[in-house]
């Protein structure tokens, strides 16, 4: 076995946490190790292959069990590629197809037969077929598609059985073809592909078991909790101690607790305890003493007490000594995810006295549930990215105890239940304090409502729809405990508040995760199977690319209309905003043109390969936008083939803009900066009726016309806005509101919409007011106003729920989409 490239796959880690650190010191143990402990045999194949398959289970186990939850397939996968690839079983062309879905050169696609097939996924099924392994699966899927649909309606595609004439596939081969019909399941089909390489094993994550990995530390290796929010190992030592009789001295580490914690190594050191220093990536500073302090360990070996043991406990840090990570067992501690476990966690830490010590000991009691349960909602929302939240915040059990306390100082101290000013303390002050985000902000107060309201204390009163999760009737502190061990395991969506589309959203947010970080420290691939080699793709791309580049914007190719100034000097206030826009399309281009020109020459060896350059041609090769370009480019999630389209369209966009004047509908998605173009809408109007712009604000009229050229003339105030998608919910044609998503639909388009200036207007209660994000992160910068710099406007859609409903929804607008 070629062991050295193993521990090429195990040092990659580091680039996924910088506490992913391993020596070559420990990685040479392990191996000798695994020779002595592997079965014995006289046979020289067999005794190897022993020896391949305990080190192998040795190297997973002691890796596994210092990395976090999210990472450990991802080392699977990368420990089962790597095996393949050094026994040549792995086509780089397949591999690459797998992790970036081909490359697309901007050819024309045949129509595709099934209209539930995204584009995105069309595309790559038609790259797919050009390889080799793959030749004439296109006119096969053209024909079959109705077979295929089975696979995209199924819960598990990742066991779908493959007609007989594509049965030969191997598991690597399979997952392209759900790379095209099924992507949000690629974490169970990496788990299958694992499972059929190497074993079920190495999907098999080894328990937490202190006494088991207390028995490979030393006194000279520290042994390192890598903490993640809400995980503190302190109890599971203190109790572990206490069974093999040993006193822990700790310090919890931070200003001035350096010297206190060289105190405590240096007397445990002589008299053989234990010391904890606890939160070390609170004291930066101080990292370098304690990486002098475990690297003098080795050279005092003699002098320290056989029972001496260090453990540090840290948040990852880039600045955590490395080579006190390299020197060290390493464990990770997470708390459990789930509904039931987060609420399992909060009411192993009460006493039936805590529930009872309150003047109103009933309403106590349910209230006491229901924050809790809010608690566990807004934290376990979080997974499902910006549907959750736009950030991620980290709520603590801190906000909790602190809300507890002021629930209990409310309730003994007032007659009535003040339920407003439980609302705002819990909310806006407690957990509010932590949430940057307006719209965040908005979202936390009302599922916080839902929660702190009268109906609460009804024992009938239920937090979902589907009737599972209410707040228990009154009893003893282990009636609570017995309802919320019986809570599933499994939270569904709507105890969140969101759609059942969320899951699919969180799935294939979690395999774009897996594959873009496996993807992410690949080396360059040569070709193999008579493919391309990386330069010529990258000089083929860099060609065309160069050939399809739209020429720069020409102010004086423009419309002279555009340009008229008015008695005072001042030129539409409209036609400013596409100056600036051309400006910073030129930019971009320009910037676009000589990277191109100079990679190109680069790759032939005319000039130096520059680390700008380097980075270049890998973001090509993986069809990923340049970090050059997108430096000086608009927000876009896009691969790099769909971005460099979607370019195209914006430049077309203003070049008409630029010639024809201003057009009736405006493609507001295509600028850089929306939010500049809705300041030039309000001044137009500012300008024309003498109305003072800060007294102007949009009013929304959602139109019939679907597209731009269903518009025959522009309105008489205000724009027209196009090309707009829903997300998180759908706009119902029919009855003209807003709906609840079709099953599997992520997103839909939005008809044509009348952003029409009005003095002091004020929006409609009963309509939704649905933030308008340029990308789907919705998370950005946030600007001097509070507000995201993702975020251009809230706009009001008409809805016949609640408007509730649609905020613990997320329901929004976008610019654009990820494809």
């Amino acid at each position: 076995m070629k062991t050295s490239g193993l521990f090429f796959c195990i040092s990659d880690l580091a680039n996924i946490d910088p506490m992913y650190q391993y020596s070559l010191d420990f990685f040479k143990g392990l191996f000798t190790t695994a020779i002595m402990n592997s079965e014995k045999s006289d046979d020289l194949q067999e005794r190897l292959g022993f020896l391949n398959k305990e080190f192998l289970e040795s190297l997973y186990r002691n890796i596994c069990r210092s990395l976090f939850e999210k990472d450990k397939l991802i080392f699977s996968a990368l420990l089962t590629f790597k095996l393949m690839e050094m026994a040549h079983e792995v086509e780089d062309p397949e591999f690459r197809f797998f992790l970036t879905g081909g490359v697309s050169l901007g050819e024309q696609l045949p129509v595709c037969p099934c209209d539930w097939m995204a584009e995105k996924q069309w595309g790559e099924l038609n790259r797919l077929s050009l390889l080799k392994n793959f030749n004439g699966f296109l006119d096969h899927f053209i024909n079959e598609h109705d077979y295929y649909k089975k696979m995209y309606d199924s819960a598990n595609p990742q066991d779908f059985e493959l007609p007989d004439k594509w049965k030969h596939l191997d598991k690597l081969q399979f997952m392209c073809i759900q790379r095209c019909i099924r992507p949000d399941l690629l974490v169970p089909a990496i788990s299958n592909f694992v499972v059929d390489k190497i074993g079920h094993y190495f999907v098999t994550p080894p328990a937490f078991d202190l006494g088991i990995i207390f028995k490979d530390s030393a006194p000279t290796i520290p042994l390192v909790f890598v903490l993640s929010p809400g995980a503190d190992p302190l109890n599971n030592l203190e109790k572990y101690a206490e069974s093999k009789k040993k006193a822990v001295m700790k310090v919890s580490l931070g200003q001035g607790q350096g010297p206190k914690a060289e105190a405590f190594i240096k007397d445990a050191c002589q008299i053989g305890n234990w010391v904890m220093l606890q939160n070390c990536h609170l004291a930066r500073s101080w990292m370098p003493s304690l990486e002098k302090i475990v690297l003098e360990f080795a050279e005092k070996q003699e002098s320290i007490h056989e029972d001496f043991r260090l453990f540090l406990t840290s948040m990852p840090a880039d600045y955590f000594p490395v080579s006190v990570l390299q020197n060290s067992v390493k464990l990770t501690t997470e708390p459990p995810r789930g509904l039931r476990a987060n609420l399992k966690r909060t009411y192993q830490n009460m006493s039936q006295n805590f529930i009872e010590d309150c003047s109103k000991p009933e309403i106590w009691r349910k209230l006491l549930f229901c924050i809790g349960f809010f608690h566990a909602v807004i934290q376990e929302r979080r997974k499902f990215g910006p549907l959750g939240w736009n950030i991620r915040y980290e709520f603590n059990d801190s906000d909790l105890e602190t809300s507890f306390t002021m629930l209990k100082l409310f309730l003994d101290s007032q007659d009535e239940i003040p339920w407003d000013a439980l609302v705002f303390v819990t909310g806006h002050i407690n957990y509010g304090g932590r949430v940057t985000d307006d719209l965040d902000r908005r979202c936390l107060i009302t599922i916080l409502e839902k929660y702190c309201q009268t109906e609460c204390l009804k024992d009938s009163y239920r937090f979902s729809n589907s009737g599972l999760y209410y707040a228990p009737p009154d009893g003893p502190i282990d009636s609570y405990r017995h309802y919320i061990e019986d809570l599933p395991i499994n939270d569904s969506p709507e105890v969140f508040g969101l759609h059942e589309n969320a899951n699919i959203n969180f799935q294939t947010q979690e395999s774009n995760r897996v594959v873009d970080i496996i993807l992410s420290i690949q080396p360059r691939l040569s070709s193999a199977g008579g493919g391309l080699t990386p330069d010529e793709i990258v000089l083929e791309k860099a060609k065309d690319y160069l050939e399809r580049l739209p020429e720069p914007l020409d102010k004086s190719t423009g419309s002279k209309e555009l340009f008229h100034a008015n008695e005072k000097g001042l030129i539409p206030s409209l036609s400013t905003v596409l100056v600036q826009e051309m400006e910073k399309f030129n930019r971009l281009l320009k910037v676009m043109k000589n990277s191109l020109i100079d990679i190109d020459l680069a790759i032939k060896g005319f000039i130096v390969m520059s680390a700008t350059l380097d980075s270049m041609y890998l973001k090509l090769q993986n069809n990923q936008v340049p970090d050059n370009w997108s430096s000086v480019a608009y927000p876009s999630l896009k691969p790099l083939s769909s971005w460099f389209v979607d370019l195209i369209e914006r430049i077309a966009f203003m070049d008409d803009w630029l010639k024809n004047g201003n057009p009736n509908s405006y493609w507001m998605p295509g600028m850089f900066y929306p939010q500049g173009f809705m300041t030039g809408v309000l001044q137009t109007h500012a300008r024309q009726y003498k109305i003072a712009i800060d007294q102007l604000s949009f009013s929304f009229e959602i139109l019939q016309a679907e597209k731009f050229d269903e518009i025959d003339e522009k309105p008489e105030d205000g724009v027209y806005i196009h090309g707009l998608y829903i997300d998180g919910a759908r706009y119902d044609r029919e009855n003209q509101v807003v709906a609840d998503q079709f099953p599997a639909k992520m997103t839909e388009t939005m008809p044509v919409i009348h952003f029409k200036p009005q003095a002091d207007y004020k929006p409609d209660p009963e309509d939704y007011q649905a933030p308008l994000y340029k990308t789907s992160v919705r998370a950005g910068v946030l600007s001097t106003t509070g507000q995201s710099t993702n975020f251009i406007i809230n706009v009001s859609v008409p809805t016949k729920d609640s408007p509730n409903l649609w905020v613990q929804r997320a329901a929004a607008l976008l610019c654009m989409l990820n494809d």
